[in-house]
């Protein structure tokens, strides 16, 4: 199969969707999430949508399917939450393995599947690798600014072993994503470069940040520069934003890593900003036509979609970067 760094200098690539969006379709009750093997299980475990690759993997399958289908070139695993320490919620540590190991497993059968289809237009997994539920640069107590409720050696181990059964389940490459505080991200980094040591491989991996509000700066308050310039000594295949905004409110922050990059550039905004109910209501159209202003500025490599988005959210956008030339990589001095 070609190489993804080759592919990437060819065409725009086109990332999946929302999976959490397309999860709430089936409108899965708590009975369903438990599935047999954990309908005595003590804590409730609705909303756990990464415990579906393993209660309803069909539904995981299905999904994936749906995104490929559109023109998406990498789906991502359904592996967000899937650390010991965001599944400490739900006391489920001991599945993580597991966890990420099926929910790479499928979609990574999937991808085959398609790839036979069209070899001309090899299908790849993203193994996602979320931002936890705790921060490493802030406290989460306001009368305590010195306390952290994690450690870097904590998250490094918990990523290492997030990382080894992604690799292990068949993800081609791996994407830490919604980055809100760069320190869990560096942790995310430092564990996947050792698992490439300790293992004697090379693997691709993709940086997604979050830009929270109009400040256009990261929870954890760095400038989209600061953010590029923080995670810049890693090999990385590409650097971009995801989440939080809407793809118009991304485009000065994608201006900003795109001059000043020599990695590839990803963006996966959101459909527009949710409304009263957290909902999103921005159409395919509407969400295609602010990507346009990406793909004409030349400003993207990998683009796709966040919450909100849905296969005729990531067709709209296939439709749209087949007409546009990849941005061409920097090559810095």
């Amino acid at each position: 199969m070609e190489k993804i760094e080759n592919i990437l200098q060819k065409r725009i690539l086109v990332l999946d969707g929302a999976m959490g969006t397309m999860l709430q379709r089936y409108k899965f009750t708590e009975a369903d999430f438990r599935g047999d093997r954990f309908k005595d299980w003590p804590s409730d475990l609705q909303g756990n949508n990464d415990l579906l690759s393993l209660t309803q993997p069909e539904a995981i399958a299905e999904v994936h399917r749906k995104y490929f289908e559109a023109g998406a070139d990498i789906v991502e695993t359904n592996t967000f939450s899937g650390t010991t320490i965001a599944m400490a919620d739900y006391g489920m540590e001991e599945l993580v393995y597991e966890l990420n190991y099926e929910s790479a497993k499928i979609a990574k059968q999937v991808a085959e599947e398609f790839t036979a289809k069209e070899p001309n237009k090899p299908r790849f997994v993203a193994g996602s690798i979320g931002p936890t539920n705790k921060t490493a640069s802030m406290s989460p107590d306001v009368n305590d600014p010195g306390f952290r409720a994690v450690s870097f050696d904590e998250l490094r181990k918990a990523y290492k072993q997030q990382v080894e059964a992604l690799l292990d389940g068949g993800s081609d490459i791996l994407l830490v994503e919604t980055i809100f505080d760069t320190l869990n991200a560096k942790a995310a980094l430092f564990a996947i470069e050792e698992v490439k040591d300790e293992r004697n491989i090379e693997v691709p991996v993709m940086v997604s940040g979050t830009i929270t509000d109009a400040s256009g700066r990261t929870l954890s308050g760095q400038t989209a520069e600061a953010f590029l310039i923080s995670i810049s000594h890693i090999p990385i295949l590409s650097v971009g934003f995801n989440c939080a905004l809407g793809a118009k409110q991304l485009t000065p922050h994608l201006e900003v890593i795109s001059a000043k990059s020599g990695f590839a550039t990803s963006a996966h905004p959101n459909a527009g900003l949710p409304n009263a109910f957290g909902e999103y209501d921005e159409t395919p159209e509407q969400m295609a036509t602010q990507i346009k202003e990406y793909v004409e500025k030349g400003l993207v490599n990998i683009v796709g979609g966040c919450c909100g988005t849905t296969p005729e959210h990531i067709k709209a956008i296939a439709d749209l970067v087949k007409k546009y030339e990849p941005r061409k990589l920097l090559t810095l001095a």
